[in-house]
């Protein structure tokens, strides 16, 4: 059973009761990340999440960890480049402390300068791992890439140097800012009832002030791009991508189709293609990201560094048969099986499920439910499929990035004479 609460300061509080089981999960979404922070202050989301951990009024940075840890529950926290969570899964008698745990976070955090030099050095070295990790930072240098100087471009972490000049002040003045009731959603799943839930954070949300309303954001220019950033790897890592459909667009279900097919798994076409029947890659598969007015639809490789070419002109292959051919209809019912299989099993999850009635409140301003979005897969033709491929995949909109001991001149660009447009 779903319920939906607004209080008069705007703090939208939103539950699902789902009977027979015994945990429940709490989440506190706030509708800003990355993209709202200016260039000289990147990363700064990220260190706020980092900081509400750190100590309150009330509690230390390691009885914040040992109140949910010590009940066999547990609270985690994530940034992305729209929105921040911060969240608990506990039995269902323990609902009470984590919403408390949660609110003192939230409310009560102590932002020592202390902490914040500390959790600079934590954050640095979480930079360190991560550029050491080459499959992971070229999804970041895609972003880079297609999204140049734009926010949406920036790395959610931030950098060495912007996460060095963070201060006190900045932090405290963009906490402040974004941290309002209007910006806030408080999503609950599990074996709870929505009047328990509304008596444990009334007292606490109803009270603060609304805030200052979000500012419009505006939205990337794109250009296709062609970037080699080269360091001495074993393996090549490249990312091959287009500019897609927002988080609205309607379009969103023939991409999940779309991206299915080609690249979501591995009975995917490229997979089978490039793996299983020529061995050119441990790793191949195709993703795509939505944001508030644009997105993302990437496909990943990584390969020995003689061989890009050879894998590129495969990619092309298989995105080409899909636009000049298009899909079948053995392949379109099982891909919407694979589609309702993966939703439907990860429901079973209450922190899957809290996760989604706290991103669809805080994107939608409803619920959006897996039976609206399994009736709308059912509704996707071949034609579909095939129209937003040739809409999507065509040559002149691709930026490619490549990571490794490779330069450009080495590589050979399959769609030919269209490389000429690639910068």
């Amino acid at each position: 059973m779903y319920n939906k609460t607004v209080l008069k300061n705007g703090v939208r509080i939103v539950s699902e009761e789902i009977p027979g089981v015994r945990s429940v999960a709490v989440g506190f979404w706030i509708g800003t990340g990355s993209r709202l922070e200016k260039k000289e202050d990147a990363g700064i989301s990220h260190m706020i999440e980092h900081i509400l951990f750190k100590g309150t009024k009330r509690r230390t940075a390691k009885q914040i960890a040992e109140s949910i840890e010590s009940l066999g529950g547990q609270l985690n926290a994530f940034t992305s480049k729209e929105y921040t969570c911060y969240y608990a899964r506990v039995l269902d008698e323990h609902l009470p402390l984590a919403v408390d745990v949660l609110s003192d976070m939230y409310f009560s955090s102590l932002f020592r300068a202390e902490d914040i030099e500390r959790e600079k050095k934590v954050i640095q070295e979480e930079i360190r791992m991560y550029e050491d990790t080459p499959d992971e930072i070229i999804h970041d240098l895609f972003s880079q890439t297609i999204w140049d100087g734009h926010p949406l471009g920036r790395p959610v972490i931030g950098t060495m140097e912007s996460v060095s000049g963070l201060t006190k002040e900045k932090i405290l003045n963009f906490y402040h800012k974004y941290y309002n009731p209007s910006n806030l959603v408080l999503a609950f799943a599990g074996n709870l009832r929505h009047e328990q839930v509304l008596e444990l954070v009334e007292a606490n949300f109803s009270e603060s002030n609304s805030g200052q309303l979000i500012p419009a954001m505006e939205p990337p220019e794109t250009k296709a791009a062609f970037k080699t950033f080269v360091r001495p790897l074993e393996q090549a890592q490249m990312c091959l991508g287009v500019p897609a459909v927002s988080q609205y667009d309607e379009k969103i279900y023939p991409l999940q189709v779309l991206n299915n097919i080609l690249g979501g798994g591995a009975s995917s076409r490229l997979f089978q293609k490039i793996r299983e029947e020529r061995g050119l890659v441990y790793t191949v598969y195709s993703y795509y990201t939505t944001f508030h007015d644009t997105g993302l639809f990437t496909i990943y490789a990584g390969t020995n560094p003689s061989s890009i070419s050879e894998v590129l002109d495969l990619i092309w292959h298989e995105i080409n048969h899909i636009v000049r051919v298009g899909i079948t209809e053995e392949e379109l019912t099982r891909t919407k099986e694979q589609i309702k299989g993966s939703l439907l099993l990860a429901s079973e999850s209450v922190v899957h499920r809290m996760h989604r009635l706290g991103k669809s409140e805080l994107i939608h301003h409803r619920l959006i439910t897996p039976e609206e979005i399994l009736q709308k897969i059912s509704l996707v033709t071949p034609d579909d499929v095939r129209n937003l491929a040739a809409e999507l995949l065509e040559p002149s909109r691709y930026t490619l990035v490549v990571l490794g001991d490779v330069e450009k001149d080495g590589i050979s660009l399959p769609w030919g004479s269209l490389s000429a447009n690639i910068s």
